[in-house]
């Protein structure tokens, strides 16, 4: 499949109201994903960006300072910088909230020490990032963005990413089958209680029937809020599994550049996204450098590159390829980023 022009590349997406960039680390993820919405801003079209990479460098690129809120860069461009460790802390604090609803005071101290540690364990920055980014997209589209696009870490953590909504409303299905059987115990054995005191009361004091219960169920029971945590997640999880894999709704982005090893990673990401039915829109080809070359060095990179096309062109028939040529200069602020993907450039 032949080279499209970049023109091409900001129309595909012009109707796609969320975009994910992804690719190998050091391709230039960010730069492209910010480039793609300083364009649109340009074009009056309203647009977020928000960074899932701790990297932080979203920031650095569009010279501006972001932070876990949501900042103005221009009048048509909002920008997030998602913080983990933030993220990690808000989450945790829910959790606790929630337990401290239905749990023992005297169990609290032991439980906080759990839970400190818990926010070191493997996974927990990944769940509540995730968390994080659900509700960013579904949110997205509540405050009228025409575009929400997502400069996401490295490939393996972007893939982990995409996949766990589903493997996450699956497991929060299982704590919800599991709250249901203890409810069920719970229920029956306030029953008996309930059955076995009205006797023994009956029997002691047959001049009166209704007598309230001390061991009857409260009135609020008190896992009704554990329980409603869990049925909001599991249906955030679920839109935002809906939108990923809706077509007219999403588009995964790759980023690499004319070199062996963002090639190789690249046709593995391609494999597992296309596997996980969630098929990339288009590839981007990133720091290509112009065959015309009078230095010796450049030509022989450029020569390199060009083979390197062959295969890629070969390998990736099925999507289109987008070329990003070298610039002489570092490419930031909202002008350049827009620059990089306008007609003339």
């Amino acid at each position: 499949m032949a080279l499209h022009p970049l023109q091409a590349f900001v129309e595909q997406l012009a109707t796609q109201p969320i975009i994910f960039i992804g690719g190998k680390g050091g391709v230039g993820k960010t730069t492209t994903a910010a480039a793609l919405a300083s364009y649109y801003a340009s074009q009056h079209q309203k647009t977020l960006i928000v960074s899932t990479d701790p990297a932080h460098s979203l920031g650095d690129v569009l010279n501006a300072r972001l932070s876990n809120e949501k900042t103005t860069i221009s009048p048509y461009l909002d920008a997030i910088e998602l913080n983990p460790d933030i993220i990690v802390d808000e989450h945790f604090a829910q959790v606790e909230r929630t337990i401290k609803s239905y749990a023992n005071p005297d169990m609290m101290p032991k439980i906080r020490e759990h839970m400190q540690l818990s926010k070191s364990a493997p996974g927990a920055q990944e769940a509540a990032m995730l968390e994080s980014m659900c509700q960013h997209l579904v949110a997205a589209a509540d405050a009228n963005y025409e575009h929400i696009i997502f400069d996401t870490a490295p490939t393996g953590h972007t893939l982990r990413l995409l996949v766990l909504p589903e493997m996450m409303g699956a497991w929060t299905d299982g704590l919800l089958a599991q709250q249901r059987r203890q409810a069920k115990l719970r229920s029956v054995a306030t029953h008996l209680d309930t059955h076995n005191h009205k006797q023994i009361h009956q029997k002691n004091n047959p001049q009166t029937d209704n007598v309230p219960n001390p061991f009857a169920a409260k009135k609020s029971d008190r896992w009704e809020q554990a329980v409603s945590v869990l049925e909001k997640r599991k249906q955030l999880f679920r839109q935002a599994g809906l939108l990923l894999h809706d077509r007219a709704q999403t588009a995964i982005v790759l980023v690499m550049t004319a070199d062996v090893l963002p090639l190789a990673e690249t046709k593995r990401a391609i494999k597992q996204l296309e596997d996980s039915k969630l098929t990339p829109a288009a590839i981007v080809i990133n720091q290509l450098i112009a065959p015309t070359q009078s230095d010796a060095f450049w030509r022989r990179r450029a020569e390199r590159q060009q083979q390197l096309m062959q295969d890629i062109e070969r390998n990736f028939t099925n999507y289109p390829l987008y070329p990003i040529y070298l610039q002489q200069t570092d490419v930031r602020g909202i002008d350049a980023l827009s620059a990089l993907l306008s007609p003339a450039s």
